[in-house]
């Protein structure tokens, strides 16, 4: 058995992908599920719905596999800091999932600020303190459920990122785990300790019970119930999908940065097995822990992540709430029809702003317009917005690290717009890499998966696989450049603190 069965659980669809030993994705299947807008700044997700996609796809991709693609083991990764709570006999959650665009918690992570907390989660989490992270959701849902707080101090409920929810679903409950990816996006785990960290616990009302196991990123953890697949298959992985793709993109060294182009963007830098502290509103976070070297003693990655909320998400926008475009893959086009944006500016602060600003009452922005601003300069401003974002953090991350940036690995769904990564590379100063596998959410989990089962020796050997696509050269003058970039800060300014 040489296959690995990926599931890509994201923010708006559910996927699974079947890899061989090549890294070549061989079937792929994907659903997407409802997004849920209750009120001004909420997000919410069915975790039914998600599960039930999720299994889907997955035997949807069974049902293509040829009999001789029989599948080795199963590799997790999914959406961080989507929170759920549920009800540890019968499965059942006991409210939508929030998700982690999700708002609601702002006032309550500013009264933690007035308080003086965060300096404290900073230094053990490595987090900012925002509403982006768990812990404040699932504090909400204690306090906002009838009875939910009484039932958690007695052990009846559970709480999971989408992680630990389908391991959960996959085993029919028989394990509750998750792994260090995704626990140090809680605002709960502490970084040094590598455990889930008392004082913090204290600090958000958090029952211990709730919680899952800590276990490696990579390594057999449990086996599904083999009524659902029709037979047991090992559960080999779990990693968040920004960690994951990091990996897919073979960014074994210290030094190598990615940027994933999905609903956000997200830009990870590896910088060795010890947390490096941000002094630029980036998170420190883990990137993997898995068995490393001769004496298989685990070892755990760290790096350093700057979170934009809006990448693709933009896009979406521009689709079913201007309905100037009628599928994504049509901005590229429209964009294009223009030399440039004629000074109009988008600020996609829809859901606050990320690194390196958090500001969580920021609103989206459209500054410069005249009566010649066309729906195609729009489209562009949406393009350029992206990129101007990642530009920011890309800067923060230089400056934390101590590292002049190369490079910039990207993947994702909105890597595969040639004019958008000619912007980034423009915006950037370095060159843009986007190798032939875009798919390196999932791979990265697969390969995780295959190094614990066997199928892969070694890191090296993952790396040899890696391949460009295409390199995007910058080619904007420096003057110009730097006359963008200050333009757009101007626009962020229009933008900042707009919801208070």
């Amino acid at each position: 058995m040489t296959h690995i069965l990926a599931l890509d659980q994201g923010t708006t669809s559910s996927r699974a992908i079947l890899f061989n030993a090549q890294g070549n994705a061989l079937h792929t299947a994907q659903l997407e599920f409802e997004q849920i807008f209750p009120q001004l700044g909420w997000v919410e997700h069915d975790p039914l719905e998600i599960w039930q996609t999720q299994l889907r796809v997955m035997k949807q991709v069974l049902a293509e596999a040829d009999p001789g693609q029989s599948v080795a083991a199963i590799a997790i990764t999914n959406q961080r800091e989507t929170t759920v709570l549920w009800d540890r006999q019968t499965g059942q959650p006991l409210a939508n999932a929030i998700v982690w665009q999700d708002r609601r918690t702002v006032e309550y992570c500013q009264t933690l600020r007035q308080q003086g907390q965060q300096a404290l989660i900073q230094d053990k989490t490595g987090l900012v303190l925002d509403s982006y992270f768990s812990g404040t959701k699932l504090a909400w849902l204690l306090e906002s459920i009838p009875g939910a707080r009484a039932r958690a101090e007695r052990g009846e409920l559970a709480f999971g990122t989408i992680d630990s929810w389908l391991v959960w679903n996959l085993t029919r409950g028989k394990t509750h785990v998750t792994d260090p990816s995704n626990a140090s996006r809680t605002l709960l785990f502490n970084l040094h300790t590598l455990a889930w960290d008392d004082e913090l616990l204290a600090l958000f009302n958090i029952p211990r019970s709730l919680l899952p196991k800590v276990v490696p990123s990579s390594g057999v953890v449990a086996h599904t119930e083999p009524s659902l697949l029709g037979r047991a298959i090992p559960i080999a992985s779990i990693i968040g999908d920004q960690q994951a793709a990091t990996f897919g993109q073979a960014c074994f060294e210290p030094g190598m940065a990615k940027n994933t182009y999905g609903t956000g963007c997200f830009m990870l830098l590896n910088t060795g097995h010890e947390p490096v502290a941000s002094h630029n509103k980036l998170l420190t976070t883990i990137g993997w822990q898995r068995p490393e070297d001769a004496t298989q003693s685990l070892a755990t990655t760290y790096c350093l992540e700057a979170s934009v909320f809006m990448g693709g998400a933009t896009i979406q926008w521009l689709r079913d709430g201007l309905n100037i475009i009628s599928s994504a893959p049509e901005v590229e086009a429209l964009a294009a029809s223009v030399q440039d944006v004629a000074d109009t500016y988008l600020v996609p602060a829809f859901t606050g702003l990320g690194a390196p600003i958090w500001d969580g009452n920021a609103r989206g922005t459209l500054v410069g317009m005249t009566r010649g601003t066309t729906k195609a300069h729009i489209a562009r401003a949406a393009l350029e917005a992206i990129a101007l974002q990642v530009a920011d953090v890309f800067e923060a991350m230089a400056k934390d690290s101590g590292i002049a940036l190369a490079e910039l690995r990207v993947d994702g769904g909105a890597s595969k717009n040639n004019l958008l990564m000619q912007i980034q590379a423009d915006l950037l100063g370095v060159p843009v890499v986007r190798p032939k596998i875009t798919e390196t959410t999932a791979l990265g989990a697969a390969y995780l998966a295959g190094l614990a089962i066997g199928l892969w020796s070694s890191t090296q050997d993952i790396a040899s696989q890696w391949s460009i696509d295409r390199r995007f050269e910058p080619s904007m003058a420096l003057a110009d450049r730097q006359a963008k970039l200050a333009r757009w800060h101007q626009a962020l300014e229009r933008a900042k603190g707009w919801a208070t």
